[in-house]
């Protein structure tokens, strides 16, 4: 994976923003449960990405992909049901839920693509 991947560019913002949801919903929503849910499963999408950066195979390298593809399904699980308890507004939830789509999207198009050359 390159340094500058379109993918581990925009892991690595949706995590950022993840972070600011997060002081969000526990400052202003005194929501610490779900959050902490959300918090743990949005970062590690852009953590597996980087870690699979240095990964010793192929195989190792889908692998992380793989975890990251998982977290980042959890994540949108995570963020319907914060929406859905009213914790997010529709505005709010509107704002973040297309960039967590479009990385399972990017990762799942990366994983079939890496499936096929093997």
């Amino acid at each position: 994976m390159k340094d500058d991947s379109v993918i581990q560019t925009k892991s690595k913002a949706f995590a950022i923003r993840i972070v600011r949801m997060y002081q969000f919903l526990t400052d202003k929503k005194k929501e610490f449960v779900l959050s902490k849910q959300v918090l743990r499963s949005g970062t590690s999408i852009g953590a597996n990405i980087a870690e699979a950066k240095y990964a010793i195979s192929k195989k190792e390298f889908v692998q992380k992909l793989q975890f990251a593809l998982k977290e980042c399904a959890e994540t949108i699980f995570w963020l319907e049901v914060l929406h859905e308890t009213d914790y997010l507004s529709k505005r709010e939830f509107a704002a973040i839920y297309p960039e967590c789509e479009e990385l399972l999207r990017l990762l799942t198009s990366s994983i079939t693509t890496l499936k096929r050359q093997a």
